[in-house]
């Protein structure tokens, strides 16, 4: 099983764009994706969902892509932007309430204009090298 805790990055300013509550978002992602066995709303000032599903974690990351934007279409939303799933492994332990347990994977969802300059301003590349290379993972979209 694979579990994804998922935060939601809106780095676009649109009325076209808005924002998702923890709820709409479980339920949303739910609707467009037959993949997830679950979608559960987070009560939590960072991680809005937490998703499980028997796909790998790399089509997991790419069904999260697809069911985001088709929920984003379905809502009359602008897609006219770049996603980005940044997702990394929890390997260490967590308190026993912590939405992020060890062997779930925290994805960062972010919606941009320019993935290469988000990146850069939170030095992507120098959080990717102090990772195991299995225990993270980029998608742009």
């Amino acid at each position: 099983m694979t579990v994804f805790v998922v935060s939601h990055n809106l780095q676009l300013n649109s009325p076209q764009t808005p924002d998702f509550s923890a709820e709409q978002l479980a339920k949303g992602l739910m609707h467009h994706s037959t993949a997830f066995s679950s979608s559960d709303a987070l009560d939590h000032p960072h991680w809005l969902v937490k998703l499980e599903s028997d796909l790998s974690v790399n089509d997991m990351a790419n069904e999260l892509v697809r069911a985001w934007k088709a929920f984003r279409i379905h809502q009359g939303h602008s897609v006219d932007h770049s996603c980005l799933a940044l997702g990394g492994r929890k390997d260490s332990a967590a308190l026993p309430e912590a939405p992020l347990q060890m062997g779930s994977w925290g994805v960062d969802f972010v919606e941009c204009t320019d993935p290469d300059k988000f990146l850069a301003s939170i030095n992507w590349d120098a959080l990717k090298s102090a990772r195991p290379s299995d225990g993270i993972f980029e998608l742009r979209a």
